[in-house]
């Protein structure tokens, strides 16, 4: 099994669509990569996404190491991204380093997905996180689930 990463924005999915599509993709690790896994719609906050997965299977874990401070989004919502992706990438040089080599680790040995909101990856900081695992470890690829 070649190491991957799946990349997921929960922007305009249910659950159930989610871990149908997880599931046929044979992911056994969802790697919660929002700051604060809380959100308004019903089924994305962490106790419930984390017993919906569990019951398919699928493990749960927020890294909040891997989350994108506040003062750091507007540039992503602006659409250009690129101050936010310089900064996404300090963050992770300075002090998130053992968070992302975990994440490239469990690549090498299982199929795990990147969560955050935004629906598009090049809105989000979790294109950041799998372009350096990429970086890391050439190897891995990295797909997106639609």
């Amino acid at each position: 099994m070649p190491s991957r990463i799946y990349s997921v924005g929960y922007e305009g999915l249910e659950v159930r669509g989610l871990i149908d599509s997880l599931s046929s993709a044979g992911v056994s690790l969802l790697v919660d990569v929002r700051l604060n896994p809380v959100s308004r719609k019903p089924g994305w906050s962490k106790k419930a996404l984390k017993a919906e997965l569990e019951a398919a299977g699928i493990e749960y874990r927020h890294e909040a190491a891997l989350g994108n401070p506040p003062d750091n989004r507007d540039s992503f919502r602006r659409g250009d991204g690129e101050e936010g992706r310089r900064r996404m990438r300090e963050i992770l040089d300075n002090g998130s380093g053992a968070a992302l080599q975990r994440l490239v680790d469990e690549a090498r040995e299982q199929r795990i997905v990147v969560l955050c909101v935004e629906r598009g990856a090049q809105q989000c900081h979790r294109q950041v996180i799998t372009d350096m695992a990429q970086e890391i470890d050439p190897s891995i690829e990295i797909l997106q689930i639609l």
